[in-house]
């Protein structure tokens, strides 16, 4: 099935992989400050903190990985032939919906109704 929504899960799909590699590497970097260092950053002016600095690419990161398995889960739904259905009321998900938010998995009556998808 190729459609310009599914085109877009691939996009989208090696854009996240690569944000997560970025981030993953700037997370690392900050551990590698943290230990190379015995700065007190807590009480530096000039700043964030470290462990703010940590605490927010891990956020990130979080949410890339969680992105990332969202896209999957739309790539199966397409292997299975579901996607594009509304996985509560089972109707067609809109193609400009579908455009907007490639794995969506629900309409958008179901998805305001429920404040998911």
């Amino acid at each position: 099935m190729t459609t310009p929504a599914v085109d877009a899960l691939y996009a989208l799909r090696e854009q996240t992989q690569r944000t997560i590699s970025e981030l993953t590497g700037d997370f690392q970097a900050v551990l590698r400050a943290s230990t190379d260092t015995n700065a007190d950053d807590e009480h530096d002016p000039e700043g964030s903190t470290i462990a703010f600095e940590r605490a927010q690419l891990g956020a990130l990161l979080d949410s890339a990985r969680h992105t990332l398995a969202e896209i999957d889960s739309a790539l199966e739904r397409v292997a299975a032939g579901t996607y594009g259905g509304c996985e509560i009321c089972a109707t067609p998900i809109s193609p400009e919906r579908l455009e907007a938010r490639p794995a969506a998995r629900l309409c958008l009556a179901c998805a305001s109704t429920h404040r998911t998808g």
